[in-house]
C-alpha cells in the first residue's frame, strides 16, 4: 500500500527519486538560507547600449560620408555627361568645365588661365568613363 502522506513544505523531498534532495537544489531551501537577490544588470545593460550607439553612430557616419562622396560623383557625372563638347574625351586626360555666355556647360580642353570664362571645374574622364574631379595644380608665373 502506497503512503500518501505527503510531507510539510519545510521538507525537502523529491517524489520521483524518492529522496530527500535539499543539499542538492541550486536555491535555499530553508528560511535561513541566504536571501535570493536578482543582480541588477542594469548598469550592464546601460554601458552596452552606450557602447552599441557609439559603434553604430561611427558605421553610420562613415556610410553617410561615402554615400555625400558618391552623391557628388554622381552630381559631376550627370553634369558633365550633359555638357556640351565636340570632341570625344580621351580617357586619362583632364578637360575643364566652363560657362558661356547663354548659360551653358561646356567642356574644353583649353586651360582655365587661358580662357576668361567662368570655370567650374578640372574633370579627368577615368577607364570605367567615370568623370573625376581633378583639383588645380596649375601655378601661376609672376
Amino acid at each position: 500500500m502506497k503512503d500518501d502522506a505527503k510531507k510539510p513544505d519545510l521538507v525537502v523531498f523529491n517524489e520521483e527519486t524518492q529522496k530527500y534532495d535539499a543539499a542538492l537544489k541550486p536555491y535555499g531551501t530553508s528560511a535561513s538560507s541566504p536571501v535570493i537577490k536578482p543582480t541588477n544588470t542594469a548598469t550592464w545593460t546601460a554601458d552596452g547600449v552606450r557602447r552599441v550607439n557609439k559603434i553604430l553612430k561611427g558605421k553610420f557616419d562613415e556610410v553617410k560620408k561615402e554615400y555625400e562622396l558618391l552623391m557628388e560623383k554622381f552630381q559631376y557625372n550627370d553634369m558633365l555627361y550633359n555638357a556640351k563638347f565636340g570632341f570625344e574625351p580621351i580617357i586619362g586626360e583632364t578637360y575643364h568645365l566652363y560657362v558661356n555666355k547663354k548659360d551653358e556647360l561646356f567642356l574644353s580642353i583649353i586651360e582655365p588661365t587661358e580662357w576668361n570664362l567662368e570655370h567650374k571645374g578640372s574633370f579627368r574622364l577615368n577607364s570605367d568613363k567615370m568623370w573625376e574631379k581633378v583639383e588645380n595644380s596649375i601655378t601661376q608665373e609672376d
